[in-house]
């Protein structure tokens, strides 16, 4: 409950006022039919708590018409090539997105040790996950091309568990998305969760064990959330990261990219988008 408060604590403080009228048919992004798609790429700053962030946003500029978007929180790595890619992906099947900063000051780590560092107090201290969370979100919705009743956020690894707690937390969202991410985390409330759950899990993921999965499920099925778990054969940890097996070799790390469920997990959240955002 205490993390619940602090989380609609922080919303209220955090919510920008959204004036621009919204007056298109539901469904999902499309691309305008006959026109040119141009992906727009800038680099975007925000403020979080005393943390001043460099976010990187992708859409495509042929189109003028408002249209879903979504939040990329990245790997414990931070905001490297990677979520930038996936970002312009996303803006190719129609999306405005923005690749959130969660450290600060374009911070990256080129090491597990330091990656941890980073990482560990967003995962103790779910406020400041939260603060980080909502400024990245705030800032998206503040893009003209953003239609703000359709909204989802999607995460890597630490993104993953980062997208879950948001979630779970009570942000308003439609949908969140989870690639390989852990599955702990804040504890869910019924009277909060709102948005509509898809786990891209590895089925041979050891640093997310099992019994971590059947945790998460009891969890989601005990306050009757709308959630959708998909485990992908033979997938370890960081499977949709085309630089896993590379990273895992270099540092000694039980990661490796799978082609196969980087292209089953991509067409679930496009199928998953498709449902969230009728």
């Amino acid at each position: 409950m205490k993390h619940a408060l602090l989380f609609l604590a922080l919303l209220t403080v955090n919510i920008l006022v959204i004036t621009s009228c919204n007056n298109q048919p539901a469904g999902t992004a499309d691309t305008p039919k006959g026109d040119t798609v141009i992906i727009k790429e800038e680099t975007v700053n925000y403020t979080a708590d005393t943390a001043k962030c460099i976010g990187f946003v992708a859409y495509n500029e042929a189109d003028s018409a408002k249209r879903p978007a979504v939040l990329v929180i990245p790997e414990w790595w931070g905001l490297t090539d990677y979520p930038k890619m996936r970002a312009r992906e996303l803006a190719k099947l129609g999306y405005i997105a923005l690749a959130a900063d969660m450290y600060g000051n374009g911070t990256i780590a080129d090491s597990p040790s330091l990656a941890q560092k980073y990482a560990t107090p967003f995962y103790s201290n779910s406020t400041l996950a939260a603060t980080r969370f909502m400024a990245a979100l705030n800032k998206l919705k503040t893009f003209p091309q953003v239609d703000t009743t359709r909204i989802a956020a999607i995460g890597y690894c630490f993104g993953g568990s980062m997208v879950l707690n948001a979630a779970k937390m009570g942000a308003p969202l439609n949908g969140v998305v989870s690639f390989h991410g852990d599955l702990r985390g804040v504890p869910a409330d019924k009277n909060l969760l709102k948005a509509k759950i898809l786990v891209c899990h590895g089925a041979a993921d050891s640093f997310v064990p099992q019994e971590q999965v059947d945790a998460f499920k009891k969890q989601m099925d005990s306050i009757g959330a709308d959630y959708t778990f998909k485990a992908y054969a033979d997938a370890t940890h960081a499977f949709t990261n085309p630089k896993a097996t590379e990273t895992g070799q270099r540092f000694s790390i039980p990661i490796k990219y799978n082609a196969a469920a980087d292209t089953a997990s991509w067409k679930d959240m496009q199928e998953f988008f498709g449902r969230i955002f009728k």
